[in-house]
């Protein structure tokens, strides 16, 4: 019997591993490490590249921000390898896993080129038949940029803005309880920024000095450069375009401006889903970041069958 139990443990571990491999990529001389789940198929299957969203958010969908994990974007491998889609989520540079980068060398643009690496990499597979990425908020302006520069099957926005990342800014940092004349500062430091210009003397704000640190302004001119709508206008391949209803950090209205220009895209407004696409019945700010900690709440179910419906389609 022991022996038995022995024998079948590892074939679970087998099994395991076969479907959840460790993989990477050297791009510009950088180990960019990410997780392949390919499920048991005797013919070639579809595949997503996952793109997380802003900060040292990593291939699980989780930061060192945040006290505890949520775990959103592991449940979305999870879920398409049980419908026999497979997946790869990956560590941004400087994140996780991944080589570490020094913050003043970090541009936009170098995490748009990964993705595409990505892609070739995925490309050269055959075990895969199309190709879908589906970018998660700031990973939703990367993936649809790499979209434009590589062959792609289908691409999926999931909590992705429609406006600029400055517009973006200049919105959120309204609610944070800004002076009218901090508000100003903020609007100066943003078009000089947009016009590709660093910031040498930055109020003495501690919002101001964290959000535009001088080591960072390399990335944020890069960012500034992307019009969310344009981009995606390029796009002449299926596209699925998701927003969440208690979503407190992107507004649904972002998603439906991106719907706009992509006349034929289709649009899922998904009710009661947050930004980390957790089912949250609530825009209560501390209930909502509640969840951002908690593995055990369960992806939107509408979210679920929409991504698994448009990938099959």
């Amino acid at each position: 019997m022991k022996s038995i139990i022995l024998l079948l443990t590892f074939s679970l571990v087998s099994i395991f591993q076969l479907q959840a491999q460790e993989v990477s990529i050297i791009v510009g001389g950088s180990n960019i490490r990410g997780t392949l789940e390919v499920p048991k198929s005797d013919h070639p299957v579809d595949v997503v590249l996952l793109i997380a969203g802003s900060g040292p958010t990593d291939r699980d969908g989780n930061t060192p921000l945040v006290l505890g994990k949520n775990n959103s974007l592991k449940m979305l491998s999870e879920l398409f390898s049980k419908n026999g889609i497979a997946s790869l989520r990956y560590d941004k540079r400087g994140v996780g896993a991944s080589d570490k980068v020094i913050e003043k060398d970090l541009s936009f643009d170098m995490y748009v080129n990964d993705a595409v690496e990505w892609i070739k990499f995925l490309k050269n597979d055959k075990r895969f038949s199309k190709i879908i990425i589906a970018g998660h908020s700031e990973g939703s302006l990367i993936g649809m940029i790499a979209g434009t520069k590589i062959g792609i099957d289908k691409y999926i926005s999931l909590c992705g803005a429609g406006h600029p990342a400055y517009s973006i800014i200049a919105e959120q940092l309204k609610n944070v309880g800004l002076s009218k004349e901090e508000l100003e500062q903020n609007d100066k430091i943003l078009d000089s920024l947009r016009n590709g210009l660093n910031i040498t003397n930055i109020p003495n704000n501690q919002i101001f000095k964290s959000l535009y640190r001088t080591s960072v302004q390399k990335y944020i001119i890069a960012w500034f450069k992307y019009d969310p709508a344009t981009v995606i206008s390029e796009l002449n391949i299926p596209v699925l375009i998701i927003g969440g209803t208690t979503d407190i950090q992107i507004d649904v209205k972002e998603a439906e401006i991106l719907s706009k220009a992509s006349p034929k895209s289709e649009l899922v407004i998904v009710e009661d889903m947050n930004h980390i696409l957790k089912e949250v019945a609530t825009k209560d700010r501390a209930l909502n970041f509640s969840s951002y900690s908690n593995p055990d709440l369960a992806l939107s179910d509408q979210l679920c069958k929409s991504l698994i419906s448009f990938i099959k389609k």
